[in-house]
């Protein structure tokens, strides 16, 4: 833990002090260098009213993020594993030309006049007052795994820890307040990170993937739903299990059995009770369920808002099917984006509607883009490929505003133009409106340090927290 103070003027802070008082990047002074000696030159160049200023901004500011702090009671994360084109959906880029458009060159105003989308989301642009684009997003990172890594976790690849990911930290965080039946950080259908996503916190941690399909006639959720066997047939193997079982007998007193004995009668409840419940989607409208997509992806985010509802701290929706298109990347995305415009619409509609909105934090990205240049040649034939440099988060809720664009990428989608936001930036925002001190120290079961966050000694490039949309 290291701090900047430098004698005689005003007081410099590390990155990490600064993430902690939910300032960092306020008043520009921060870089991935560090202070140098043009920045010092140009304090010292600053009148008293300047400094007066940038203190009082500094300050508002801190008083703006602490106001937000906690919002943030559930999380639910779109996956777009694989990476989505920018260039094609949220960061479109009229009049680059055909090598950068392809087919999609329809651009469709929003229900916010500064921003608009692709033509393939008409119904996210009726809403787009709910939510905001990041569109600025960068790590430089193109391999799957790595980059996964970097946007869920905050931390560089590759590195001596193995860090949890930001679904298993808020799980941990929430561990004192959620004491609900189901598992405290579910995905669906299955993990897509690539990676461990509970890190050195351990199974307790590792997210519950329910498997199954949410669109078949019955959701089968591995290991609480079972193909073929009704509830009356569940509950007799019970009875006949609890009359066999002589082991236990007499030892209720004895703190092993007595965990044993609970932790079997919380399955139970998982299974047969209150939280299978949460699972069934016949107990929602058929209109409703109409509305969110009668397709695996719809019916995933109508099933996450179930959840929420019952109190679930995180939840990850995995997009079926995956965005990895190298080739034939016109026809899939022809395919896929219709169904995740029509599923996200509905369910930041349906959470607004239902006043769970500002307390849902809503968050959409895979782990990079795809190139904005389309490579027409063989055996490509017009696919994009991994793209890291920039590209386009959606986030929404938990004390995000809607309708504001942050940053921004060149005319073809290439670079960051304005405004770049690393994953540490990104994270540490969502954190802060969870009530999550991004500088905490984890338990790590070698009693190595381990933080939350940690750009600074990590050596990572930081921008600051999103307090535009806060």
């Amino acid at each position: 833990m290291s701090s900047n103070h430098m004698p005689g003027g005003p007081e410099h802070v590390s990155r990490r002090e600064a993430l902690r008082r939910g300032v960092l990047g306020t008043a520009g002074m921060i870089a991935a260098g560090g202070m140098n000696s043009r920045l010092f030159a140009e304090e010292a160049a600053k009148t008293p009213q300047q400094i007066a200023a940038e203190l009082k901004a500094t300050r508002d500011a801190a008083a703006k993020a602490k106001a937000k702090k906690g919002q943030t009671k559930s999380i639910i994360q779109v996956f777009l594993w694989g990476g989505m084109s920018h260039n094609d959906t949220w960061d479109p880029k009229p009049g680059s030309g055909y090598d950068f458009q392809g087919e999609f060159d329809k651009v469709i105003p929003t229900n916010v006049p500064a921003i608009q989308l692709s033509g393939l989301f008409p119904k996210l642009a009726q809403h787009a007052d709910k939510y905001s684009l990041i569109r600025s997003m960068t790590h430089g990172n193109n391999g799957h795994e790595t980059a996964a890594y970097l946007m869920q976790t905050g931390h560089v690849p590759g590195g001596r820890l193995a860090y949890p990911s930001v679904g298993a930290l808020f799980a941990f965080f929430k561990r004192e307040v959620y004491k609900g039946l189901l598992p405290p950080y579910v995905v669906m259908l299955q993990a897509a990170g690539r990676f461990s996503e509970e890190g050195f916190l351990g199974p307790a941690y590792k997210p519950f993937a329910t498997g199954g399909d949410p669109n078949a006639p019955r959701f089968e959720v591995e290991g609480i739903v079972n193909q073929g066997i009704n509830d009356g047939r569940q509950r007799a193997r019970r009875d006949l299990l609890d009359k066999i079982n002589l082991f236990g007998y007499g030892l209720a007193e004895v703190p092993e059995m007595s965990t044993a004995e609970s932790a079997k009668q919380n399955a139970y409840g998982l299974i047969l009770g209150k939280g299978k419940e949460v699972f069934n989607l016949e107990n929602e409208s058929t209109e409703l369920r109409d509305r969110y997509g009668r397709n695996t992806f719809g019916q995933e985010c109508l099933a996450a808002r179930r959840m929420v509802e019952a109190g679930v701290p995180y939840v990850t929706i995995s997009f079926p099917g995956g965005w990895d298109t190298h080739g034939n990347h016109f026809a899939t995305m022809k395919a896929q984006c219709p169904m995740l415009d029509q599923g996200l619409a509905t369910l930041l509609q349906d959470l607004k509607e239902r006043g769970l909105l500002d307390s849902t934090l809503v968050w959409c990205t895979g782990e990079f883009g795809r190139t904005p240049k389309i490579s027409w040649e063989p055996p490509w034939n017009g696919g994009r490929h991994h793209f890291g440099d920039v590209f386009t988060v959606l986030v929404a809720g938990g004390g995000f505003k809607g309708g504001c664009v942050v940053g921004s990428s060149d005319d073809k989608g290439e670079k960051v133009k304005e405004r770049p936001v690393y994953p540490a930036d990104l994270l540490g925002s969502i954190y802060l409106l969870g009530g999550i001190d991004a500088t905490a120290k984890l338990p790590h079961p070698w009693g190595l340090d381990a933080y939350v966050l940690d750009t600074e000694n990590e050596g990572m490039t930081s921008s600051g927290l999103l307090e535009e949309l806060m």
